[in-house]
């Protein structure tokens, strides 16, 4: 039998992991206090609790906007640990926008997917230019989402110029099955519903699954399954296997402007 619960935990694998969130925390303050007014804090894009984002501007025109959303297991976190994970689109020229969302158990896991469908289209209008989508963990499950069909306008699809999921969540019924799910409360049908590889990808927007090598096999296998299913189905597909990563510094990339991981989401 699996154990499911000790599959999607990822903390207990990664020594220190705990201390990470008030260390992302100072981090992303003292970054955003140096951006001065290229920090655009607290945007309304919709209506409902938490549906805010911040909007951080290159020095200069920006050639497009990125738009990272953070994780958490739909459950935790907001847009304000992960502000420095934007330097690195940041100094090669690129807006980043970071929503926050609603989190379960207040939100279900579809009204999530709303949300962030929400922002990425308040973004296109705000913005000009192409749109890049990250997310890491739930948020690679919720920028996957955005590259299904008839989850976002063929306005906004069609200037997405890539995709990338970073230890995204791609098939959710096994979360169903874990301790996780006392919070989440997804049914079979929301997790199949909301399962990106069991959806009808964007053939046209190119899709990049990125994942840390020393990560937990669960994670592992969602970013192949994703990665099969979508090639399957025709999508522009792309894979790569961070070696020496875990799934917290699996995302560290995203400071250095020169790093794979920032090449690969702009290229």
């Amino acid at each position: 039998m699996i154990d499911w619960t000790d599959a999607f935990d990822n903390s207990s694998y990664v020594q220190g992991s705990d201390r990470l969130p008030d260390l992302w925390a100072k981090e992303a303050a003292s970054f955003r206090s140096g951006l001065g007014q290229r920090a655009q804090v607290g945007l309304a894009y919709g209506a409902y609790p938490r549906e805010w984002l911040d909007l951080f501007l290159p020095e200069g025109a920006a050639k497009g906007t990125v738009v990272f959303v953070h994780g958490g297991y739909w459950h935790k976190l907001d847009r304000s640990y992960f502000s420095h994970f934007a330097a690195g689109p940041l100094a090669k020229g690129w807006a980043v926008a970071m929503p926050s969302y609603p989190l379960a158990p207040e939100a279900s896991i579809s009204a999530i997917t709303t949300s962030i469908s929400r922002a990425v289209r308040f973004v296109a209008k705000a913005q000009e230019g192409p749109l890049r989508l990250i997310g890491h963990s739930a948020g690679g499950h919720l920028v996957s989402r955005m590259a299904c069909a008839e989850v976002l306008p063929d306005d906004v699809t069609e200037r997405i110029a890539r995709v990338v999921s970073v230890s995204g969540l791609h098939m959710l019924e096994p979360i169903t099955l874990s301790a996780m799910n006392d919070t989440l409360g997804m049914s079979e049908e929301e997790a199949r519903e909301e399962s990106p590889a069991l959806a009808e990808p964007l053939t046209d927007v190119p899709v990049t699954v990125w994942v840390g090598a020393e990560e937990r096999p669960e994670l592992i296998r969602q970013t192949r399954l994703l990665a099969e299913a979508w090639t399957l189905e025709g999508a522009d597909m792309s894979s790569h296997y961070e070696r020496g990563r875990n799934h917290f510094d699996v995302i560290d990339g995203l400071r250095l402007p020169d790093s794979n991981l920032t090449k690969e989401l702009l290229r």
